[in-house]
């Protein structure tokens, strides 16, 4: 399986994305898939347009990306957080 270049993002690129970055990397480890994980702010994404396969975001963003997005905030409700782990594995598999 090829590495998949991960884009994690919020507004600053330093808390939350923190968050969302080390269950990426733990649940990456955990199901064996290589990824490439890149903290940033939510407007360093497009800068990442041609080389990301994922962003998954703390953020709001209404920019359509070539890549899939997906809402990362149930992280930081703690409610939703299987189905959002669900939907970033999915798209890992991809």
């Amino acid at each position: 399986m090829a590495k998949k270049k991960v884009l994690v993002a919020c507004g600053a690129g330093i808390a939350t994305s923190t968050v969302v970055n080390s269950a990426i990397e733990e649940m990456a480890k955990e199901h064996k898939i290589p990824v490439d994980l890149v903290q940033i702010k939510i407007s360093e994404v497009g800068a990442h347009r041609d080389t990301a396969d994922l962003l998954v975001t703390t953020a709001m963003t209404q920019t359509e990306y070539p890549f899939p997005v997906i809402n990362a905030r149930s992280f930081l409700t703690g409610i939703g957080t299987d189905k959002t782990k669900q939907e970033i594995l999915d798209a890992l598999k991809a």
